[in-house]
C-alpha cells in the first residue's frame, strides 16, 4: 500500500461518497462565515425554506467591512459610518440570529480575524475539514487541518448540508534547503517559492512543506511560521496547504494558542489516528 500525505488521510477520513463525475462529497467538520460571502447563502437558504443542516458546526464574525478607528468601533454596528459596511455586518447578525448560528459580534471581545480567531478560540482543531469563504482559509492548515476557501454558492450547500462537492487534489511537496539567516522569515520563503512557480503554479494541489533541511525544521516547529505559510499559499493559487507534524506536537501548539476548549483536543487524538 502507497504511503499517504496527511492530506490524503485527512480526505480519506472526510469522505462521504466519490460520484461518477469525478468529484466527491466530503464532510466539513467546521465552517466559518462572515459578512461579504454569506448574505447571498443565507436567503438561499430562506427561499428554499432550509435550515442549516447542523448549526453548531458552523460559526461567524464580521471582519471585513470593520472599521479600525476607536471612535466607530467603541458605537458598534450602529458606529460604523460607510453605510454598504454597516448593512452587511447588521444583515450578518440578524441571519445568525435567524438560523442559530454562534457569532462573534462587532463587541465581543472574542470577535476578530475569520481565520484567526477559530486558532485562538481552540475551534481549529488538528484532523478537522475546515471551510470559509475566505481565500485565506488555508491559514487553519498550519494546525494540521485542510482547510480551504469556498465560493458564496458552496458557502449555502455548506449550510444546507454540511457536506461540500470537491475534486480530490493532487499532492505537492515543496522542499526547502538549507538554514533562515537572521532577518529570514516564513514569509520570505513563501515568496521565493511564488518566484519559482508563480502566481498560479499551485493551482489543484495540496501543498504540503516536508522535512528536508534545517529551514523546513525551523518552520515546522514555530506555530506562527506555520500559519504565515499556510496563509500565504493562496498567493501561490493553491487552495490546501498543510505543515507536515506529528499530531501530538499539533495539539500542543493548539493547547498553547490560548485553547479554551481544551477537552476537545483529547477527543479527538482518539478520533483521527494519524500519527
Amino acid at each position: 500500500m502507497a504511503s499517504m500525505t496527511l492530506y490524503d488521510k485527512l480526505w480519506n477520513s472526510h469522505l462521504v461518497k466519490e460520484l461518477d463525475n469525478g468529484t466527491s462529497l466530503i464532510y466539513i467538520d467546521l465552517h466559518f462565515l462572515h459578512e461579504v460571502t454569506s448574505p447571498q447563502a443565507f436567503e438561499g437558504l430562506r427561499l428554499a425554506s432550509r435550515k442549516p443542516w447542523r448549526a453548531k458546526a458552523n460559526m461567524a464574525t464580521p471582519d471585513h467591512n470593520v472599521p479600525t478607528t476607536t471612535s466607530e468601533r467603541s458605537r458598534g454596528v450602529d458606529g460604523i459610518v460607510d453605510p454598504v459596511s454597516r448593512i452587511q455586518v447588521k444583515f450578518l447578525d440578524d441571519n445568525c440570529k435567524e438560523f442559530g448560528i454562534e457569532e462573534f459580534e462587532i463587541d465581543d471581545h472574542r470577535h476578530g480575524i475569520v481565520h484567526v480567531i477559530g486558532p485562538e478560540q481552540g475551534r481549529t482543531l488538528p484532523g478537522m475539514t475546515i471551510v470559509c469563504g475566505d481565500s485565506h482559509t488555508s491559514t487553519h492548515g498550519a494546525l494540521g487541518s485542510l482547510a480551504h476557501g469556498i465560493g458564496t454558492s458552496e458557502v449555502e450547500h455548506v449550510l444546507a448540508t454540511q457536506c461540500l462537492v470537491q475534486k480530490k487534489a493532487r499532492n505537492m511537496l515543496v522542499k526547502v534547503n538549507g538554514s533562515l539567516k537572521p532577518g529570514v522569515t516564513a514569509k520570505d520563503v513563501i515568496l521565493a517559492i511564488i518566484g519559482k512557480i508563480g502566481t498560479a503554479g499551485g493551482n489543484g494541489h495540496a501543498q504540503g512543506r516536508g522535512k528536508c533541511g534545517m529551514a523546513s525544521d525551523q518552520i515546522a516547529h514555530h506555530f506562527a511560521r506555520r500559519l504565515g505559510c499556510c496563509i500565504l499559499g493562496a498567493g501561490q493559487g493553491h487552495q490546501i496547504g498543510n505543515r507536515a507534524r506529528r499530531i501530538g506536537a499539533l495539539c500542543a501548539d493548539a493547547l498553547g494558542y490560548r485553547i479554551q476548549r481544551a477537552p476537545q483536543i483529547l477527543i479527538l487524538l482518539f478520533k483521527h489516528h494519524m500519527q
